[in-house]
């Protein structure tokens, strides 16, 4: 079984239409849609918008349905000249960007209790899904991908996150999903097709751009789970 997040239901609702026999389950508020698309059993879940969010949906999907590996999938703003509107941005690690205990002499972003900064994505699965994206002629680019709880919407955040974590892509679920999945044990990789620029101007591009872009997911989605 392969699980499904994520963080809203324009990133969601185009894929589950695609479900055979789905079969509902709301648990901790989270509601759960299995069944199958392609030759693939998939769990499916919209977490809501934030870190706490999506770690309560990830924890709560690997306890409850044991899926083998998880793909968190939706809508991110760009931090690299390499990714462009409707381009899809694959994770090699994830950091939490508003993640500070560097008054106490630790680095920025570092997690407590497993000492890390970085978390590793799973390799393989990232590159089998960043190889479907060039099938569809979707251009990708593969870095680190920074969560936090903020919609990052200036250009001195945006150089803050760049200069100090080497993102590519920022938003505000990922990090939190591969950190449940990394202690758990869980290969996980994160997507984001790139709806805005995550700059000034974000808020002029987002609305119009965030739907196009979550199709982009959607079409990399069922093309990985009709292999």
């Amino acid at each position: 079984m392969i699980g499904i997040i994520a963080a809203m239901n324009v990133e969601m609702e185009a894929l589950r239409a695609h479900i055979e026999n789905p079969v509902s389950e709301t648990v901790s508020g989270v509601t759960f849609v299995r069944g199958r698309i392609g030759n693939h059993e998939v769990v499916t879940a919209v977490c809501g918008i934030g870190k706490v969010f999506a770690a309560l949906c990830a924890q709560t999907m690997i306890l409850r349905y044991a899926p083998e590996k998880v793909i968190n999938t939706g809508v991110a703003g760009s931090l690299s000249s390499l990714l462009n509107i409707g381009s899809i941005a694959v994770s090699s690690c994830v950091v939490q960007h508003d993640m500070d205990t560097s008054p106490l002499g630790d680095p920025l972003g570092l997690i407590s209790g497993i000492n890390k900064v970085e978390l590793p994505a799973d390799k393989l699965l990232c590159t089998d899904l960043a190889a479907c994206a060039g099938e569809l002629g979707i251009h990708t680019a593969s870095g680190p991908i920074a969560s936090g709880d903020q919609f990052v919407a200036s250009a001195e955040r945006k150089t803050f996150i760049t200069d100090t974590f080497g993102a590519i892509a920022c938003e505000m679920e990922g990090a939190a999903v591969g950190q449940v999945c990394y202690v758990n044990s869980v290969p996980f990789c994160i997507l984001r097709a790139i709806s805005d620029s995550a700059d000034g101007s974000s808020h002029m591009d987002y609305p119009t751009f965030v739907k196009m872009a979550a199709e982009q997911s959607v079409k990399l989605m069922l093309r990985y789970l009709s292999k």
